[in-house]
């Protein structure tokens, strides 16, 4: 049995994370941290873990409780896990860190977009990002996993194989994606309300304004950098003046994301080939479905299975690429487990769901 260690483990994705590693054949959570609810048993906040946790409690966070554990999960908001990555690394097996603080490689994006400085830079160039269909060479072995965010999970894998294949524009790709409300987190926010949030549909950090986001969401980034990214984590010709406009939206549902891209093709493409080109990217992974059907989020709830579709319109000759995942799973504490397996060098398959709920 491998020993698990869950910083954070009181809001969704740790909650996600500890529902996936109870059904793990191989991962034996020691010990799951949360402040905000430090003593509280973990059955008492979620009382769907009751019958895998019935005497766990959660802790308040001290990396020394960690030490000698194979992999630590981290779930916690931006900023946190820069200055406890140093602390774990050595004395843990595997670090893998769901929130954004080792996502990037430039540090000078951080500023911009998190609005402070990276406080472990030196660290950026060690994390391998965790999204296997895409950069799965580097997942082996590695120390620090930075898990990728769950829009750019959903818009990375819809677009880069048509810029790896080298048949799209770089430049003016369109993202357009909803999230289910757990998107936002477990805590209170004005916004998130059932009141605000039932029969409603909204979109928000939008670029160009001069309030909360005035260069626009901050996954924007992260998606330019994983489509303009090789497998083997170099740049490629081919996406030289990568640009995405990216607008999130509020969708009044639990969990799922529904991302539709739209980029210019480059080459002859009808939806026939645009469909192969995905096929043919994708063909043997386990936790992806490419087909003519529409993805939708709900065929993907509580899986870590994303469901991909393209089309060419034949009268604009734009490319529509429409990606579905279940942003806590797939996008989230699936990944997760998906690459804490690789890293650890058991099938990556393990312990994971591929079919969804429904209804």
């Amino acid at each position: 049995m491998a020993n698990i260690g869950i910083l954070g483990a009181s809001g969704f994705s740790g909650a996600e994370l500890l529902r996936i590693c109870a059904a793990h054949p191989t991962f034996d959570v020691v010990v799951a941290t949360g402040d905000t609810q430090a003593g509280t048993a973990v059955a008492d906040l979620y009382p769907n873990l009751a019958a895998q946790y019935p005497d766990l409690a959660y802790a308040h966070a001290d990396p020394a409780a960690f030490a000698g554990c194979d992999v630590v999960f981290l779930c916690l908001p931006h900023g946190a896990s820069q200055a406890l990555v140093p602390e774990l690394l050595g004395h843990v097996g595997h670090v893998v860190d769901l929130g954004a603080d080792f996502r990037l490689t430039n540090a000078g994006l951080y500023p911009t977009w998190y609005g402070e400085p990276h406080a472990a830079p030196e660290l950026l160039a060690e994390a391998v990002y965790g999204l296997p269909e895409l950069f799965r060479a580097g997942l082996p072995g590695a120390g620090l996993v930075a898990v990728p965010g769950c829009y750019p999970t959903a818009a990375a894998l819809a677009l880069a194989p048509f810029l790896r294949a080298g048949v799209i524009e770089p430049g003016g790709i369109v993202v357009d994606a909803a999230s289910g409300v757990s998107g936002a987190g477990r805590g209170p926010k004005p916004g998130t309300t059932f009141c605000a949030v039932d029969e409603d549909f909204s979109a928000y950090g939008l670029t160009g304004g001069t309030t909360d986001a005035p260069t626009g969401h901050r996954h924007t980034p992260e998606i330019e950098q994983a489509i303009s990214t090789a497998a083997d984590g170099s740049a490629f010709e081919a996406t030289t003046g990568v640009s995405v406009l990216f607008t999130p939206h509020l969708a009044p549902m639990n969990r799922g994301i529904l991302a539709t891209c739209y980029a210019e093709p480059i080459t002859d493409m009808d939806s026939a080939a645009a469909l192969s080109v995905l096929a043919d990217a994708y063909a043997g992974e386990p936790f992806i479905v490419v087909s003519e059907r529409s993805p939708s989020t709900k065929a993907t709830a509580g899986s870590n299975t994303a469901h991909l579709t393209a089309r060419v319109d034949p009268r604009t000759g734009l490319l529509v690429v429409i990606s579905a995942i279940d942003n806590l799973v797939k996008g989230a504490s699936g990944q997760a487990v998906q690459c804490a397996n690789i890293a650890s060098g058991i099938d990556e398959t393990t312990g994971l769901p591929t079919v969804g709920m429904y209804p």
